[in-house]
């Protein structure tokens, strides 16, 4: 099978957005000595390596510019994409099969099992901040998450898990006392991802002509006729009388139809 037509079901993007989604909402409260919360902050989350903002942390280690990064924040990544063959169904099963505009039937084969690794980076000045965001994040992986997604039209939503692999804290302060201390908890995350082929259009089969041979020699003219088509009377109701049917061009594949069988001899052609 040439891969040559394009086609683009936007599923990594998908994923990417479910992945942020999860952890869009992580909140972080600071009290003072007499335990009083005297802020309330949303962690911000977005997609890029963890490098880039650190590397901006430095370029601004007091946060004086009007752009500066505050922290804490978050940012994810996708760091490798491996094929997971214990999930392999049968690649010609058809997971989709309905009519299409044309009379044929769009289908889908069955999709690809890929395992797409996260990274997410929690970047914080203070220690009690990070493990406020990690504790709200890891009493729901057990080791996995699971959510309930909708990659295509016409696909029944998937059950996507979500697995925590590994979590590591770093202390990145590197430098005088005067230089900005940052700490890093990294959360490694793999999630079960299926990915579609293209949307095929097949022209549905409505009539079958079969001609019998009592020779194998293909100049011969055969010997008798059987032809196989669906019946439906205007009325919309089935039928196995050819006198009774509607064109079978005319009739669509979910309709109600029945079979007419015609048989005749060469001499009746």
């Amino acid at each position: 099978m040439a891969i040559t037509n394009y086609f683009y079901n936007e599923t990594t993007r998908k994923y990417v957005a479910l992945f942020g989604s999860i952890f869009n909402k992580v909140s972080i409260q600071r009290r003072d000595n007499n335990g009083v919360v005297v802020q309330k902050m949303v962690v911000p989350i977005s997609y890029g390596p963890y490098q880039k903002f650190m590397a901006r942390i430095a370029q601004d280690p007091n946060l004086d510019q009007k752009s500066a990064i505050t922290l804490p924040r978050m940012s994810f990544e996708i760091v490798n994409m491996t094929y997971d063959g214990s999930r392999k169904v049968n690649s010609l099963k058809k997971i989709v099969n309905q009519p299409s505009d044309n009379g044929g039937s769009l289908f889908l084969y069955s999709p690809a099992p890929y395992n797409i690794d996260f990274s997410l980076s929690i970047m914080a000045k203070y220690t009690e901040d990070g493990a406020q965001i990690v504790e709200q994040i890891i009493p729901f992986f057990k080791p996995e998450r699971t959510t309930t997604v909708k990659l295509m039209d016409g696909v029944e939503p998937l059950d996507i898990p979500l697995i925590l692999n590994s979590v590591s804290v770093e202390d990145v302060y590197d430098g005088d006392f005067e230089t900005r201390r940052s700490l890093l908890w990294t959360m490694d995350f793999t999630m079960k991802c299926w990915f579609f082929g293209p949307e095929r259009d097949k022209k549905v089969i409505k009539f079958i002509d079969i001609r019998n041979y009592t020779d194998i020699d293909p100049t011969k003219e055969f010997e008798s006729q059987i032809g196989i088509q669906p019946g439906l009377t205007a009325n919309g109701e089935p039928t196995n009388i050819l006198e009774e049917t509607i064109p079978y061009q005319d009739i669509m594949e979910d309709d109600d139809w029945g079979v007419v069988v015609t048989y005749s001899g060469k001499d009746d052609i």
